[in-house]
């Protein structure tokens, strides 16, 4: 069909945003897109939370359609790294910002972008947990490159309620490593036991400031969705040789520590970047989350909405009242 839905967003002269689902046709997709694409579902992420809240610096120019990732079936390719049927997985590279997005039923992309789904992974699979799963494992294959080893000890999630956070408890767990999940919102902690979290932290537990450069060695790991005064003092706690894989910073931009435990402890801390990660490591990351995600726990996480129900979502998500996954459907 040359005709599609799409979720468009518009801005007028007076700066008043507008959305509405669309009847749009293949000509009007990116002229400089190599890879026709029907896609099978999207996600709703925090960054799209932003695009429809206008957040400066996000979308470039309107209409627009949002969805910082999808996940498909190839039309057709004029690069002969993929052929029509292949299934294919996109996340990052600004789409759905600067470039339009999965909140429709075509998206024309670079093949740059994309990532073969793996065996053992539907479509489905791999949107339940998009953006967020890939971040999650990225940052588990840092934990490991650093040596990390299931006997090490405790593994410190913070902000474990979000999308990254929920979805590398139930990898960590499911894999055999011991998961402390820190959340600000106690009614949730029934859901991080149900995904394999062993241990429940209030966030309060790590907001005081001690002033203290180190103290008590505790977490052999630790992947901190927080940023700010938490980061902070999980610094002081991270056992020798110990590594923090940074992916957030819904705490705060600001990190005001020392680098006593950098020196004498030798622990790491490293930021994940999934939105340009090279071709070959995304590739290990989504192999790895086919081998390693316990689908059935986090189905019960999932809930599936049309593209017409996307923008109340990006809404919720972005005052935390969002739990587990949202998958967007955009044939439904």
């Amino acid at each position: 069909m040359s005709k599609f839905n799409a979720l468009v967003l518009n801005r007028d002269d007076d700066e008043n945003l507008s959305h509405a689902v669309e009847q749009l046709d293949e000509s009007e997709l990116p002229a400089e897109g190599d890879v026709l694409i029907a896609v099978e579902y999207s996600t709703v992420n925090y960054k799209d939370g932003l695009c429809f809240a206008g957040q400066r610096g996000l979308v470039k120019s309107y209409p627009h359609i949002p969805g910082i990732d999808f996940a498909g079936e190839v039309i057709s390719s004029e690069d002969d790294r993929y052929s029509a049927g292949d299934k294919v997985i996109l996340t990052g590279w600004r789409v759905g910002e600067v470039w339009w997005g999965g909140f429709a039923q075509r998206a024309k992309v670079k093949a740059d972008w994309l990532v073969p789904l793996p065996k053992g992974l539907t479509t489905r699979d791999a949107m339940s947990v998009g953006t967020a799963g890939l971040t999650a494992m990225l940052s588990i294959l840092t934990l490991e490159d650093r040596g990390l080893q299931k006997h090490d000890g405790e593994i410190l999630l913070t902000g474990a309620g979000g999308g990254v956070g929920s979805i590398a408890t139930a990898l960590l767990a499911a894999t055999g490593y011991e998961v402390t999940a820190m959340t600000g919102r106690p009614e949730i902690a029934d859901y991080l036991t149900g995904l394999g979290a062993g241990t429940i932290i209030a966030r309060a537990d790590l907001e005081e400031e001690t002033g203290r450069p180190m103290e008590s060695a505790r977490w052999a790991g630790c992947i901190d969705a927080v940023g700010g005064k938490i980061l902070a003092r999980v610094l002081t706690q991270m056992k020798p040789n110990a590594t923090v894989a940074a992916v957030g910073n819904a705490g705060g931009n600001t990190l005001s520590t020392t680098v006593i435990p950098f020196l004498l402890r030798g622990i790491g801390l490293i930021g994940i970047d999934s939105a340009s990660c090279p071709f070959a490591r995304r590739v290990t990351a989504w192999s790895r989350i086919a081998s390693d995600l316990p689908i059935d726990k986090l189905n019960d996480a999932v809930t599936v909405v049309g593209l017409a129900d996307v923008p109340s979502h990006c809404a919720d998500i972005l005052e935390g009242q969002i739990q587990g996954r949202v998958l967007v459907d955009v044939n439904a």
